[in-house]
This record gives structure tokens, sequence and C-alpha cells, in this order.
């Protein structure tokens, strides 16, 4: 139906057959398989603990499909793709949680300290004050909105590095996309932990084709590292538990002092570029989109 450019994977919204529509990760993408292994276990893992994730499905894809398709680096994206790709449930109408969403939509502590803990278990690091990777869904009105989680092709960052990784070690979540909101980690560490058993993580896991596992001999190797290294990273929780999160000012203040240190190594001409975007973000009026 169209591909999507806001990211750096470039996936497409797809219509499949069983008259889904789905926004596709693609195999041939910049971020390789490995992506696609992190999406899988981690929504999954998100679904189990209770937390919104848009379903998951494989998409069959034939690059015949997309022949017509204008721009090069698009037609390249799909040669490179045929085969198994990874499908996520289209949100339609779905908003972004921006900063400025965030201002006017009020996260349970709980639920954020869910998500926090969910992303540090899982050393998510991509989801931040200025890229959420959270969606606001339904904001027409139906019902009342919800956060959904996405994309977390950027998460498991140890298995870009095996031997190098300690289940222990702490993360910087300081910006993290809910700190804002009081997040609750310790009862969300209460709660979550006992339910990440190895039994779960092995069902997760299995979910994952083989051809994406290609870091050990064989794809069985790989789904117990992945499964050993969780659930002790689990066990290890009160080492990296995230508690310090900044205030609303403070990262205002945070920001301020970093846009001014910008504005400090430009010549003159380019601090005086207007602005050509129209009205700033922060300005408009998001009580529509929220009901």
């Amino acid at each position: 139906m169209t591909p999507l450019r806001s990211g750096g994977s470039v996936p497409g919204v797809f219509e499949a057959d069983d008259d889904g529509t789905y926004v596709v990760k693609f195999t041939g993408s910049a971020q390789g398989r490995k992506a696609l292994v992190a999406e899988v276990i981690v929504g999954e893992l998100a679904r189990a603990l209770g937390l919104r994730f848009p379903e998951l499905v494989l998409v069959h894809f034939d690059p015949a499909i997309a022949d017509s398709e204008p721009h090069q680096e698009v037609r390249e994206l799909h040669g490179a793709s045929a085969g198994i790709n990874l499908g996520m449930d289209y949100l339609p109408g779905a908003a972004d949680f921006t900063p400025e969403v965030a201002r006017a939509f009020r996260v349970d502590p709980l639920e954020a300290g869910r998500i926090v803990w969910l992303d540090a278990l899982t050393v998510n690091v991509d989801r931040t004050v200025h890229s959420s990777n959270l969606m606001v869904w339904p904001t027409l009105g139906i019902a009342p909105p919800r956060l959904w989680l996405i994309d977390h092709g950027a998460a498991l960052v140890f298995h870009h590095r095996w031997d190098g990784s300690d289940p222990a070690k702490r993360y910087d979540f300081r910006h993290h996309a809910l700190g804002h909101c009081t997040p609750d980690v310790r009862a969300a560490d209460a709660e979550l932990a006992p339910k990440v058993t190895e039994e779960l993580l092995r069902a997760i896991v299995a979910e994952v084709p083989d051809a994406w596992l290609t870091d050990f001999d064989t794809p069985s190797l790989a789904r117990a590292a992945y499964v050993e290294y969780l659930h002790a990273r689990v066990q290890a929780s009160q080492a990296w538990l995230p508690t310090d999160f900044p205030t609303r000012e403070e990262l205002a203040a945070e920001e301020a002092l970093r846009a001014a240190k910008t504005q400090q190594g430009r010549p003159d001409w380019l601090k005086r570029v207007p602005d050509l975007h129209g009205k700033p973000a922060a300005e408009q009026d998001w009580s529509v989109h929220l009901g």
C-alpha cells in the first residue's frame, strides 16, 4: 500500500491475503535480521506480561508485488527481502506519543513502571523523549485512548556482542519517554520478574524463524543463549533497576542548555533562519486526537 519513511528500516504498509493490514519490516533492511529477532522476542514478551503490543505475523513476501515502486532504494530493499519477513498489525489513526501528546495524556505510574521495566530487562535504549516508539490508540473518542508499544528492533543490544555482555549491567534510562510519569519500577519488578520464567522465554524464542538465528552453529543453540541471558538478567534485576528519572522541568532545562550550546557553534546567519514549517508542534491542539 505504501512505504513508511519515518525510520531507518523503511517498513511498508501491506494488505495480506488474510485481509489484515500490517506494517512489514524486511529482512533486507540495513538493520538486518537481528532487528527482527528483537522485534519478536521483546514484542511477544510484552504481550505475555500484559502490555499492549500489536499482533505479529510472519509475512511471505514476493518482491514482484512492488515492481511499480518508483524509488530505487525501496525497490532494492524489496528485492533483498524475498521470503519470510515480519508484519505488525497496523493501528489505523494512531498518534505518536510525542512530548506534546504526553502533556495531555496521563500515564498511570504502574503502567509506566511496567514499560520501563520491560525496556530495562531487554536493554531497549530506543524509547526516549525524542523517539518514544509508543503510540496512542484509538484517538478518535470511540474508546479511551491507550498506550501501545511498537518498534523494538534496537533492543537486545547484547546479541551484537555475545562474549562481552554482563546480564547485570545497568544502562542509562534517565531520558526514557515515560521517565516524567514517576514510573513505579519497583512495583513492576515485584509483579513481572516472577512471570519471566525459563519456560516462558523458551516459548517466546521458539517463535523466531530458524533462518534469522545465525550467531551460533545451530538455531537451537542460539535460542538457548537468548533464554539463558534474559533469565539471568531477570534474576539480577536489583542491579539494573532504573529509578533515577529527571522531572519535566529538569528535562526542559537540559534541553534548553543543549540548544544553547548548539546555537553557540552556529554562524550568525544560520541563527536567523526563519521557521519554514508552520505552527510549532507545541502550539497544536491535541484535544481532537485524544478525545
